[in-house]
């Protein structure tokens, strides 16, 4: 019986999903600010909803890399500093080098690495800017898949999932288009054609180069808004 009540106080997953998504906006609109915490009494009045649905919204939120949180402390939105941002661009250089080394090295096939491109693609003509980073994290996540190293993939996924959605939150804050990734269409395209040629070494090199790349345009979000932000 204990068991039974406990599940019938859990939210259900419409309530949650319902909740995560009005969350999610209020980060991605600057409602809630990078390093906020987030206060699950606060959003459980304002809502009109139990803290159990709350809580529940963020531990969705953090599986989406929205918000982070430490053992022992209190949810926050995810935040990270220009100098975060090049480590982890250092970081993702070599993992991300090294996925496509051992990718090169399996020759699996690399359908689903195209498929990401064709939808990058797509979303950029769209002009859909959400859809288009949601397309480019499928990619980079899909190479982390194809290398065949699941501890390496794992270590991929951990660091780019709340990155990517650090560079999302910047992106609509800074009202930045979908414009700003046609130049990374080729790039995501040579990087399948390293892989797909089959020296190991070129495409971990080759890759590695056009991640940092990627960095650099990165930074250059980050920087924008902080601009925004002393005006």
């Amino acid at each position: 019986m204990p068991r039974l009540k406990a599940a019938q106080l859990e939210p259900s997953p419409l309530v949650k999903n319902t909740l995560a998504t009005q969350l999610r906006e209020e980060i991605m609109q600057g409602h809630l600010a990078p390093g906020q915490r987030i206060i699950e009494g606060y959003w459980a009045q304002r809502f009109g909803v139990a803290q159990t649905s709350v809580r529940e919204a963020i531990n969705l939120l953090i599986s989406e890399g929205f918000v982070t949180k430490a053992s022992g402390r209190s949810a926050r939105v995810t935040s990270y500093s220009s100098a975060d941002i090049a480590h982890i661009y250092e970081l993702r250089g070599a993992l991300e080098g090294l996925a496509a080394r051992l990718t090169a090295e399996r020759k699996p096939e690399l359908g689903p690495l195209e498929a990401a491109l064709q939808e990058m693609r797509t979303t950029t003509k769209k002009r859909d800017i959400r859809k288009v980073i949601e397309a480019d994290l499928k990619f980079h996540l899909c190479l982390g898949e194809l290398c065949g190293n699941r501890f390496l993939y794992s270590q991929i996924r951990t660091m780019l999932v709340p990155l990517f959605a650090f560079v999302s939150m910047r992106v609509i804050q800074s009202h930045q288009t979908a414009q700003a990734w046609e130049s990374d269409l080729e790039r995501h395209k040579r990087m399948i054609e390293l892989v797909r040629e089959g020296d190991p070494y070129a495409a971990e090199f080759g890759v590695r180069a056009t991640v940092q790349q990627f960095g650099a345009r990165a930074y250059a979000i980050w920087q924008r808004k902080q601009d925004q932000n002393t005006r």
